[in-house]
């Protein structure tokens, strides 16, 4: 009786363990842009908020829309429909940034609408598909399907480092 005991908690242990094992999860805050549905990783997003008052910078990649003061600090904000070669947003529609650091700089991600906070086990994401929109693909780390629809992971690296690192033409 006592084997018959032990063997059911070990038992028990057994599934515990493995099932924690795969069902790791990760936390996204998901925002819209020109339509498509992106996740940034929670422990990169340090603000979201509405940019009031953007400073244009001559010279400047164009799809840096300018620099803002939040709280005191100067934020490059980044558009992302420029960024991502989309039609910009119409007169009236009020824009939306997450606020996020990369290599001790700040960031404004200039986006259409945040949605909500996901919890999603890390054993869903999946690799690009070859079908991915090229502009996507460049700035993405994967995908998770979703009910419906495919909600594509922001890489922040691959994002700002990429268009941080581009020659600025003379």
């Amino acid at each position: 009786m006592k084997n018959e005991h032990q063997n059911k908690e070990k038992s028990a242990v057994e599934k515990i363990t493995s099932a924690g094992a795969g069902s790791e999860n990760i936390q996204y805050v998901t925002v819209v842009i020109g339509g498509q549905l992106f996740g940034l990783q929670i422990s990169q997003v340090h603000d979201v908020f509405v940019p009031e008052s953007v400073t244009r910078v001559p010279l400047a990649p164009p799809e840096v829309q300018g620099v803002l003061n939040l709280r005191g600090r100067i934020v490059t904000a980044i558009n992302m429909r420029r960024r991502l070669s989309l039609p910009a947003l119409e007169g009236g529609q009020t824009m939306m940034a997450v606020g996020i650091e990369y290599k001790g700089e700040s960031y404004g991600l200039v986006i259409d609408t945040v949605g909500e906070v996901l919890t999603l086990p890390v054993s869903s994401r999946e690799p690009n598909p070859t079908n991915l929109d090229q502009r996507w693909a460049e700035i993405s780390a994967g995908v998770h399907r979703l009910d419906g629809q495919l909600m594509v992971i922001l890489d922040v690296a691959r994002l700002l480092g990429a268009m941080m690192s581009e020659p600025i033409a003379a």
